[in-house]
């Protein structure tokens, strides 16, 4: 048997997040990850940190405070993390769609996000791949980017550093408690006894919080990318489109309002040159074998509306799966009747530009500071059962 004062089950950014911010004060921590750092849900996205796609209120307040953390991370972790202030832009396909997002950019300036309307003529010389059948876009200068990859390193090499252990290849197999309070966990190598774990597996949270007796509704929403050969800079910043808002935010409501296969365009590029061309939504579990069609749909989709792309080739796709909750928020809160489980889990498409502000939250969750007190509040697990 070992021992700890905080086990973090999950090795994607948000885990490494958490782990870096526990270790702060000293406490013996372990991380626990099934596979590599960074391999899952996390390896498997794009690079954008969007502000402006946010939902104005209690999100876009998330968003910002995240955002602001990245503003000194790569000086703070003392690695390059390939962070870039390029702004954002939301393409707008037709003419129709201009009064929507007319009140989409009145909403998101009165949420205090620095988001602009332009025209053909301006999105056209800020983004010169786009069509020119285009109505317009809107434009945000604190929308970023970051790599992910590095991003999760980062944070892992940071937490190592401050001592904590890190298991890769360790899978989670039970977790124990008694009378209500976490007592330790069960890996398939070592048992680990401690009275702190954070579930911050993604979309398989739900899986790690049945072993702790806890039922937690976090679905996987499989979403795919395109990776072209590398090219000359072609986009400047990171581009989504207005359907990549529909497809994010309108399950559940009328499925005629639904993108198929959930498909809006998300545009960006790598420091190598290479052109993440996105995505899709679907709800189909685990199962990571694509449809043709849906790669077909995703690149006609990005081709109609960059058709800059039509000459460029496509070397491969990655699939990942986002931990999807319902209502655009994350679980991050202890659970009421298991002291000790800490759920940060449920970021979906917003893990990347929510990490460092989860790892804040969870420690201010355990410690009780007042800095993130008020963040806290809206993020209480009233949807948590235990079973």
């Amino acid at each position: 048997m070992e021992t700890a004062d905080a086990v973090v089950i999950g090795g994607g950014v948000i885990g490494a997040s958490i782990a870096y911010r526990l270790a702060e004060n000293n406490r013996k921590v372990m991380l626990i990850e099934k596979g590599e750092i960074g391999a899952k849900t996390s390896g498997s996205c794009d690079k954008a940190i969007f502000l402006q796609s946010k939902k104005p209120g209690f999100p876009t307040q998330l968003a910002k405070a995240s955002r602001e953390i990245y503003e000194n991370l790569e000086d703070e972790l003392e690695t390059s993390i390939e962070f870039k202030r390029g702004g954002g832009m939301i393409v707008i396909e037709k003419e129709g769609h201009m009064d929507f997002m007319k009140k989409f950019v009145k909403k998101q300036n009165n949420a205090g996000i620095n988001v602009e309307l332009l025209d053909r003529k301006e999105s056209l010389e800020r983004q010169p791949c786009l069509s020119p059948n285009i109505a317009g876009s809107t434009y945000s200068t604190e929308d970023a980017e970051v790599n992910p990859l590095l991003l999760s390193q980062a944070f892992t090499e940071g937490a190592r550093k401050r001592g904590v252990d890190i298991r890769t290849h360790t899978e989670v197999i039970a977790i124990h408690s008694e009378h209500g309070r976490i007592t330790g966990v069960q890996t398939d190598k070592v048992l680990i006894a401690t009275e702190l774990v954070i579930n911050a597996a993604g979309p398989f949270a739900s899986k790690i919080a049945e072993m702790a007796g806890v039922s937690l509704t976090i679905m996987p929403r499989r979403g795919v990318i395109l990776i072209s050969e590398k090219v000359k800079p072609l986009i400047h910043g990171n581009i989504l489109c207005s359907q990549y808002i529909a497809a994010k935010y309108l399950t559940g409501s009328n499925e005629d309002d639904v993108p198929p296969y959930g498909i809006g365009l998300s545009l960006g590029q790598t420091n190598s040159g290479n052109l993440l061309i996105g995505g899709s939504r679907e709800f189909k579990g685990f199962k990571k074998a694509l449809e043709p069609e849906v790669l077909t749909a995703v690149a006609a989709h990005a081709s109609r509306i960059a058709p800059s792309l039509n000459t460029i080739r496509i070397i491969r796709s990655m699939v990942g799966f986002r931990p999807f909750t319902g209502d655009g928020l994350p679980f991050i809160d202890e659970t009421p009747e298991m002291k000790g489980f800490i759920i940060a889990a449920g970021h979906e498409g917003d893990g990347i530009a929510l990490a460092p502000i989860t790892g804040h939250l969870v420690t201010s969750l355990i410690e009780n500071k007042m800095r993130y007190k008020d963040l806290l509040k809206p993020l209480k697990l009233d949807r948590l059962q235990v079973v």
